[in-house]
């Protein structure tokens, strides 16, 4: 019996080891590479005159609608969470390549927004999926092997690319190589996820209600808040280091640099602060995120802007993580509703960043003591968020108690 019993122990643990895995190859396609792969490889596309200056703009922009409209269609496409995430890791791969086989920026355009819709859903489904399995299996502290994916697929991507670049690979060759990346990384995940997992025997535990929408609301606010302070330093960032620092080996680093610090700051937090409440941590994220995204318009020395980055890239996946967690708990029996609502409340917030700032820029104050201000306006709703979370942490704790 003791045998029979350390048998089930073991499959149980490699069930949750594969669970894990999978869900975090599924984020790194389509997150690390699918969506923002574009970031390293943009200066890139522009020194090979395969788009022009301003197409940036565009394409960053239409990424972030495509995003929005993905976060709001996954919850009604009335698709399994297996199904969903299967054709949106597959049309992952496909845009991908699609990149770096088309010619012009008009379908570049297009292939940007279909990457955006199907990175929303990938994070919407295999948020779902995964956190659904670790809470039955009682091994909520595991979400930070999931979500890690996301900074390590940033990662790869962004050496992939400095590598690549470096040597004088062409763009459309290093987008075909992502292509080919992200189809070997996908085949785990799209074989797996429909299987019966042995998680799902370990604690069965009734599904909570559904909270009422007012309840959650305050909740998908300062998640959209958080696209709000993430992007503008996100954006701006990378040109502040080229300002500051000449050797463009230094700064290409930046972007793996700030996967991996997304990767081990998910971890680390997953286990340090797996009996925490999760409101208090997501509070303290938007604190050091809001010091991260201040400091730049306090200081532009290379010491600032790389603390800055380090306190944005650390916090950024910690407070999605526990975002995500917090949802899929007050979300009952659908968690995949809540999850899009969320990810849609982000990606508003990611689109007023660069709006606002615009608009900043447009009164007489000249283009650094403007982006100064829109990095301070998006650190002051950081801090106003986390007063918000901090005061209502205690309050969900005992509600949760009482159920």
């Amino acid at each position: 019996m003791a045998y029979e019993l350390d048998i089930d122990r073991r499959a149980r643990a490699l069930s949750l080891a594969g669970a894990c895995t999978v869900a975090a190859m599924a984020l790194a396609v389509a997150m690390g590479i699918g969506r923002f792969a574009f970031t390293p490889l943009l200066p890139l596309m522009i020194r090979d005159g395969s788009l022009p200056q301003a197409a940036g703009a565009w394409l960053a922009a239409t990424n972030y609608v495509g995003y929005l409209l993905g976060a709001l269609t996954a919850s009604r496409l009335g698709l399994s969470l297996p199904t969903l995430m299967r054709l949106s890791l597959l049309g992952t791969v496909l845009s991908t390549a699609a990149m770096g086989a088309v010619d012009g920026w008009a379908a570049a355009i297009m292939l940007r927004c279909i990457a955006g819709v199907l990175s929303a859903w990938t994070l919407v489904a295999t948020s779902a999926w995964a956190l659904q399995h670790l809470a039955r299996a009682g091994r909520s502290d595991l979400a930070g092997l999931v979500f890690a994916g996301v900074g390590l697929g940033i990662a790869f991507a962004g050496l992939l690319c400095l590598v690549t670049g470096q040597a004088g690979m062409p763009t459309h060759e290093i987008w075909l190589g992502l292509g080919v990346a992200a189809t070997l990384a996908i085949v785990a995940p799209c074989a797996v996820v429909s299987r019966p997992l042995a998680t799902i025997a370990v604690r069965e535990a009734a599904a909570p209600a559904a909270q009422a929408p007012g309840r959650y609301m305050g909740l998908v606010i300062c998640y959209g808040i958080l696209g709000f302070g993430y992007i503008l330093p996100a954006t701006f960032l990378p040109a502040l280091a080229r300002e500051v620092v000449d050797d463009p080996r230094l700064f290409g680093l930046a972007w793996p640099v700030f996967g991996m610090a997304a990767a081990l700051s998910t971890i680390a937090a997953a286990r340090l602060f797996h009996h925490a409440a999760r409101l208090r941590v997501w509070a303290i994220g938007h604190v050091l995120m809001a010091i991260g995204v201040v400091l730049p318009s306090l200081s532009l020395s290379p010491a600032a802007i790389a603390i800055a980055a380090l306190l944005v890239g650390s916090t950024f996946m910690v407070v999605t993580m526990v975002g995500m967690q917090e949802a899929r708990e007050r979300a009952g029996a659908n968690p995949a509703r809540l999850l899009g609502l969320m990810t849609a409340s982000f990606a508003i917030g990611q689109l007023a960043g660069p709006i606002a700032s615009g608009l900043i820029d447009l009164l007489p104050l000249g283009h650094g003591a403007a982006l100064g201000l829109a990095l301070q306006l998006a650190a002051a709703a950081l801090a106003l968020s986390a007063a918000y979370l901090w005061r209502h942490a205690d309050r969900g704790r005992s509600a949760r108690q009482a159920r």
